[in-house]
């Protein structure tokens, strides 16, 4: 009995450790599995404005280092290991990692989704100072400043958009000649007058001595090289990338039903099509994937682990494994 937990998370980001909370607080067997940094993507974010009661100057490393802190303090246990099979077809699930095996009532997976990047030089050491992948978390600070779009898609135009509300100019970065956008979505963006668009282009570089400071271009038909500075006034610009998230939920697929893209379906309680499997956060499929939603996915996920183990799983109550 000692090596089955009640509650086993796989993720350590916002829903994660939200989903550990609730375990640990409700007195169940709980781990929490993560292969490598512990926050998921909230870690990149320097300041944190739109998390409801957090206070000035939060940042995301400083959430995530509470969250942590609350998940111990009700005794939720924590391990690094690289998750790399699962077997969900019994009451007790495995989860086979590359360090050891894990058993568990119930399984959250709470594996995320990664933003889409754009692969160029710069772009990791300026995210965070210039370099965003959400307009929601971050449009607010760039507050009359300079920002391109980078992507053609609905999400791209939509939040390019969005941050018309804060940027004084957006320009819309799209790699051909057309937007992939729905047409309606198109239209409104092109009747914006504080939206320009740049076709047949992509950023080849991002540079600045630790805040962003001039984008380079590539015209993808002419291959013609040509570098935009931030205004002298403003000192930096943004560029928000919405090129696509990949939800990282490989390990389960054809173990549990998903959509076309890989991401969960889940019920509103976050169940899974398995019995005693849940999801929570950005690998499920939402409508917004924000830091207040997975912590309340997180919540809802560990409730309803919490009563399957109560009304389907008695007859486990002194197993041996």
């Amino acid at each position: 009995m000692d090596n089955l937990y009640d509650l086993i998370i796989i993720g350590s980001g916002p829903a994660g450790l939200s989903a550990g909370l609730y375990g640990a607080r409700a007195k169940l067997k709980t781990l929490i599995i993560e292969k490598s940094k512990t926050g998921g993507q909230i870690v990149t974010t320097h300041d944190v404005a739109n998390y409801p009661g957090s206070v000035e100057e939060a940042s995301g490393p400083k959430i995530i280092a509470r969250m942590v802190e609350q998940c111990k303090s009700f005794g939720a246990e924590m391990v690094k290991d690289a998750i790399v099979d699962v077997d969900l077809n019994d009451d007790i699930k495995v989860i086979k990692g590359e360090k050891s095996e894990y058993k568990g009532k119930t399984l959250i997976i709470a594996t995320g989704a990664t933003p889409r990047k754009l692969g160029v030089s710069g772009e990791k050491e300026l995210t965070g100072k210039g370099v965003s992948y959400c307009a929601t978390c971050d449009g607010d600070f760039f507050t009359d400043l300079e920002v391109f779009a980078v992507g053609g898609g609905n999400s791209a135009i939509e939040e390019g958009m969005f941050l018309t509300k804060f940027a004084r100019k957006v320009t819309i970065v799209h790699r051909s000649e057309k937007l992939k956008c729905a047409r309606s979505i198109e239209e409104k963006a092109k009747e914006n007058e504080n939206i320009e668009f740049m076709f047949n282009t992509t950023i080849k570089e991002l540079q600045g001595d630790g805040i962003l400071e001039k984008i380079v271009f590539e015209n993808t038909v002419t291959g013609e090289i040509t570098e935009y500075e931030a205004d002298e006034d403003d000192g930096t610009m943004g560029v928000f990338v919405f090129v696509g998230l990949d939800p990282q939920t490989q390990i389960f697929k054809g173990k549990i039903d998903m959509d076309a893209n890989g991401y969960i379906k889940t019920d509103e309680n976050m169940k899974t099509n398995v019995d005693g499997v849940f999801a929570a956060g950005d690998c499920r499929i939402k409508m917004l994937r924000q830091v207040v939603t997975a912590t309340s996915d997180g919540a809802i996920a560990t409730i309803s682990a919490e009563k399957y183990i109560e009304n389907s799983l008695t007859h486990l109550e002194e197993a041996t494994i």
